[in-house]
């Protein structure tokens, strides 16, 4: 794969994953959707499919990878790291554009935000917020949640028929819908530096009229949270495997 391949099938796999995932958000939580209220269930499933669409998108030119915390598990399990800056540089730019993709597609129900007695904030549908505010513990919950996902990728990669079917990245998808089922309560699971990052700068750029703080106190651990959590499972798969 050459890196002009991988950066632009990041982006679009990137921008995908986040367009169905922030999207599922904002149809559950603001006003005036059909889907309001639909509940976590939903937002789960809707992340997994996202994932889905994404890696698939993008596995022909850069394998899918969408997430800067699987690069690196990828690449201290390879001692390959030539090309993780050129992955994680796609991530980013695609998280954000998948942002602004969402934002545009409930243009109206965001402007209705102006509306004071229906004004909410917005970040959540950007990004992640701890259900209770513990920076150890929210640290620790990705960290573990990360690992539940990328220990389980680099295992795939020893069924070969998984990767030659495409097989890999429909049960990776379910892997995704099961941690937030399992894991999502305390921090929303972040499990991806770039789908947090990427839009939360997105939310605090654009013009979402009483949309709120975004929270950029917190904004450290789904970043810090995830990449430890990669590399950790990146060494523990070495050393088992």
């Amino acid at each position: 794969m050459s890196n002009g391949d991988i950066f632009v099938g990041e982006i679009i796999g990137t921008a995908i994953l986040i367009l169905f995932g922030a999207g599922v958000v904002a149809a559950v939580v603001l006003n005036d959707s059909k889907a309001k209220d639909a509940g976590w269930v939903v937002i789960a499933f809707g992340w997994g499919f996202g994932v889905l669409a994404g890696a698939y998108t993008a596995a022909p030119l850069s394998g899918g990878q969408l997430n800067p915390a699987v690069t690196i598990g990828i690449a201290i399990d390879t001692g390959d790291w030539d090309k993780v800056p050129i992955y994680i540089a796609g991530q980013m730019v695609g998280a954000i554009l998948g942002a602004v993709l969402c934002w545009l597609v409930y243009y109206a129900q965001f402007q209705a935000n102006a509306d004071e007695d229906k004004a909410q904030p917005t970040l959540g549908i950007f990004s992640t917020a701890p259900a209770i505010r513990n920076p150890v513990a929210n640290l620790v919950t990705e960290i573990i949640a990360t690992m539940g996902l990328v220990l389980p990728i680099l295992a795939f990669g020893l069924t070969k028929g998984l990767g030659e079917s495409g097989t890999a990245i429909l049960i990776v998808a379910f892997l995704v819908t099961g941690i937030g089922l399992s894991l999502g309560g305390p921090t929303g699971y972040a499990i991806n530096p770039a789908r947090d990052l990427g839009p939360r700068l997105t939310h605090a750029l654009l013009p979402i009229p009483n949309k709120g703080t975004s929270d950029w106190g917190y904004a450290w651990i789904p970043v810090v949270g995830p990449l430890i959590g990669g590399a950790l499972s990146g060494l523990i798969f070495n050393a088992a495997f």
